[in-house]
Order: C-alpha cells, then sequence, then structure tokens
C-alpha cells in the first residue's frame, strides 16, 4: 500500500514537471517572436478582438442552429407547440 501510494505521488510528480517544462516552452517561444511589450499589446489586443466576434458568431449561429431544429420537432409534441405559439404571439405583441 504505502509502495503504491509512493508512486502516485512520483507519477504526479512527474507529471507536474512536464507540464511546467512545456510551459515554459510555450513562454520562450512567446517572447522569441515578440521582443517588444508593445508588440504584445498589439497582438493580444487582436487576438481578444477576433475572439470576441468568432464567440458571437459561434453563438449566433449555435443558437439559429437550435432554433431550426425545435422548429421542425415541435410538431411531434403538443405541448410544446403550444408553448411555442404563446411565446411567438407574445413577442409579435410586444413589437407592434
Amino acid at each position: 500500500m504505502f509502495k503504491r501510494h509512493l508512486k502516485k505521488i512520483s507519477d504526479k510528480s512527474k507529471e507536474n514537471n512536464e507540464n511546467a517544462a512545456r510551459k515554459n516552452v510555450i513562454e520562450e517561444l512567446f517572447y522569441d517572436f515578440n521582443v517588444s511589450r508593445v508588440q504584445i499589446y498589439k497582438m493580444n489586443f487582436f487576438r481578444g478582438i477576433f475572439f470576441g466576434l468568432g464567440s458571437v458568431l459561434g453563438g449566433t449561429i449555435v443558437v439559429a442552429l437550435l432554433i431550426w431544429i425545435l422548429s421542425l420537432v415541435v410538431g411531434f409534441f403538443p405541448p410544446l407547440e403550444d408553448f411555442f405559439n404563446g411565446v411567438t404571439d407574445t413577442i409579435q405583441s410586444k413589437t407592434k
């Protein structure tokens, strides 16, 4: 039992060392390509803009697909159809 516990600790230590080494290599590569802080800030700024844009577009597509799939399935379940008709009527009355 003690050997098994020692083996777990040893394996966990090896895994942590490998992860730390990978992180250090990635950081070194990042700083080798970007010597100036201005370049780093600029790159992170644009990366953030594109990440946000991609998230919004991806979310919009997922929601649109979900609504489309629900519109196909709603005919099979009458209670769902009544619910969605009520929601649709409420939305249409609020927009007028």
